[in-house]
């Protein structure tokens, strides 16, 4: 007879949340995988509600603290064309500006501090740092400039406080501008070097040919705006978003799954997809790396999202240094309009991947409705799937050796992850209790 086996994971400390994981086994076979996220409600959606229209960016901005510029230009994006709503292009290379910020200090931190020591075997960054202590303060110093940007941009590093619907409150003086100068032309060579150290790396050889979707844009890599496309062929308008695809409630997690609508399947959004999907509208350098260091698109391997990350790094510095040096100060910092009945619906491209919102405001600027459904929750169904195919690679008798291969795969997906000291509290069900509680 064969021997139930449960592993648990009581709380994964390092994500960006509270979540936890159980595996169940019956003898080598697995019977379940529930990647289970526990946080209670936050109700964004509901006390968005009844709100003025214009406090969205600074409520939404509070959804996630390392990123929350994606929660910020999804929601006005979606007010705008609600509202009917032109920016200008000025405003708009601002937009991007502030999203290269993003992308540089939560993929910065990710590289180096998160994910890097799973390749190393080591517990956390400050083990990492005493073998690699100039790769990790440059990880930091990295992390750093992006913040910095968004400070100058967003008014503070940390939930942002200057973007408003039709545009920003104030826009940044030439000087604030040209003093980024310096330390970004010094960031974009740090990039090359940090995405070049990630690809030497020895990778598990993992590949799962699942659907990758992004957002794509016909003349630039996408962050804000484009059609929603995929690695099978799909591409719709955002307008199609909710056609297309259908959160659902599961018992094991507070967090809604997404799954396609047609067949009811799972899929991967984040860097990965976006490079495999717009590997051509990346930058010439970072084109350029990607073939020096032998980086074959499409890639369906999960654990190489490192190097993609380090891609889109490279490829936030250079597009950063061009707004830089081309900037000069304009009017209006933000376009006026009147209140409108009206609804409206975006998608951009945060850190961790598509992130979609939708509005309804009624003619006194109140918001009537609010749909916001984050990147972790479209990855989480295709994370408990992928750590179906990656166990039986890894399963030993160790549980807690295998339950560290599972954080392994887990923490490449960048699951909103915090820095923590810990990241898994494990127990064991050994043995054939018929009652599968843990012993």
């Amino acid at each position: 007879m064969a021997q139930t086996r449960t592993i648990k994971v009581e709380a994964l400390t390092r994500v960006e949340g509270e979540g936890g994981l159980h595996v169940r086994l019956n003898g080598n076979a697995i019977e379940e995988v529930q990647l289970s996220i526990y946080e209670p409600p936050r109700f964004f959606e509901g006390f968005l509600r009844g709100r003025p229209l214009e406090e969205v960016p600074d409520i939404t901005a509070r959804i996630c603290g390392i990123c929350p510029v994606a929660y910020q230009m999804s929601a006005v994006h979606a007010l705008e064309l609600a509202l009917g709503v032109s920016i200008s292009p000025e405003i708009r290379r601002l937009r991007r500006l502030l999203y290269c910020g993003e992308w540089i200090e939560s993929h910065g931190l990710h590289m180096h501090l998160l994910q890097a020591p799973d390749f190393f075997n080591v517990a956390s960054g400050i083990e990492l740092a005493a073998r690699f202590p100039h790769e990790v303060t440059r990880g930091l110093k990295l992390k750093k400039q992006g913040n910095e940007l968004l400070e100058v941009l967003g008014g503070r590093a940390i939930h942002p406080i200057n973007v408003a619907v039709g545009g920003f409150y104030r826009a940044p003086q030439k000087d604030e501008m040209q003093k980024l100068i310096p330390a970004f032309e010094w960031g974009l060579q740090a990039a090359i070097d940090a995405t070049r150290w990630v690809a030497g790396f020895e990778f598990p050889d993992f590949e799962r040919h699942y659907e990758m979707i992004s957002v794509c844009h016909p003349d630039e890599y996408p962050m804000n705006e484009g059609r929603i496309v995929s690695t099978s062929g799909l591409s719709i308008d955002v307008s199609e978003y909710e056609e297309t695809f259908a959160e659902h409630h599961v018992a094991h997690s507070t967090a809604l799954h997404s799954l396609r609508t047609s067949d009811q399947s799972s899929y991967h959004v984040g860097p990965l997809a976006r490079v495999n999907l717009n590997r051509e509208k990346l930058c010439e350098t970072s084109r350029r790396v990607a073939d020096e260091v032998g980086f074959i698109t499409p890639c369906f391997n999960p654990f190489k999202a490192i190097i993609a990350r380090g891609l889109e790094v490279i490829h936030a510095f250079d597009e950063a240094l061009t707004i830089l040096r081309d900037y000069k100060p304009f009017k209006p910092s933000r376009i006026p309009y009147e209140h409108r009945a009206g609804e409206g619906c975006a998608a951009t491209e945060a850190p961790r991947g598509l992130i979609y919102h939708r509005y309804q405001v009624d003619d006194q600027g109140k918001v009537v409705l609010a749909k916001i459904v984050p990147p972790t929750s479209q990855n989480q169904r295709q994370i408990e799937l992928d750590l179906v195919d990656w166990l039986p690679r890894v399963l030993c008798d160790d549980d807690q050796r295998t339950a560290d291969e599972c954080e392994r795969l887990i923490r490449s997906y960048d699951p909103c992850i915090s820095c923590s000291t810990h990241f898994l509290k494990l127990t064991v069900d050994r043995g054939g209790s018929s009652d599968g509680e843990p012993r």
